[in-house]
């Protein structure tokens, strides 16, 4: 994969895809997107200071089971692959850097792509990472019974996404990089780099 020109970085939400993206593409001097960017299903369902839970995606979680809820991110991200496919497919044959993230990076789909000069990573996160960065993201301590119940299940569905990926990223035979908790990004982007190999752009 030395001449890899386009970095895939898949995982569940909360892994640190965006941060190790970002330090990625910075490092080989290659564009950074995010597959969030094409179309984002029913997002974290917590406040922020520029935002409210919309209904429609309280809704969502508060209704569905933890299967449910992953059948339909699933669905939604094969529905989305042929935009994510044209995306890479059309940075590689042209040359140009690039490093996409997102949880849209189904392992199934990624390699029954198979796009030349591509090369990908699935990120892992332990359960408690992932818990205690989804309450620090939403001020779960801070939040009500019913805020609480929402955060509960998007991570309920965080979790059974990243068993389902795990499962299919050893099955395939593809890279998976534990990204711990505390290590330096740039640290991160060092055993990236190993791992897929790819040229920074000249």
């Amino acid at each position: 994969m030395g001449g890899a020109r386009v970095v895939l970085i898949g995982g569940t939400s909360n892994a640190g895809k965006s941060t190790l993206a970002r330090a990625t593409a910075h490092r080989l001097g290659f564009e950074c997107l995010s597959t969030d960017g094409l179309a984002r299903h029913p997002g974290r369902p917590w406040r922020t200071p520029d935002r409210e839970v919309p209904a429609h995606v309280a809704d969502h979680y508060a209704t569905l089971t933890v299967d449910e809820l992953v059948g339909s991110v699933l669905g939604h991200y094969e529905r989305l692959w042929p935009r994510v496919e044209e995306l890479i497919r059309a940075h590689a044959a042209a040359g140009t850097g690039l490093v996409l993230e997102g949880s849209a990076l189904w392992p199934a789909l990624v390699a029954r792509s198979a796009v030349p000069r591509t090369a990908a990573v699935w990120l892992t996160a332990d359960e408690t990472v992932v818990r205690a960065r989804v309450h620090a993201s939403g001020r779960y301590e801070e939040a009500t019974g019913a805020e609480r119940l929402l955060m509960d299940k998007f991570l309920a569905r965080t979790v059974r996404y990243q068993e389902l990926m795990v499962r299919a990223v050893d099955a395939l035979g593809l890279t998976r990089l534990d990204v711990g908790d505390g290590r330096p990004v740039t640290d991160l982007v060092d055993l990236l780099l190993t791992a897929v190999g790819p040229q920074p752009s000249k």
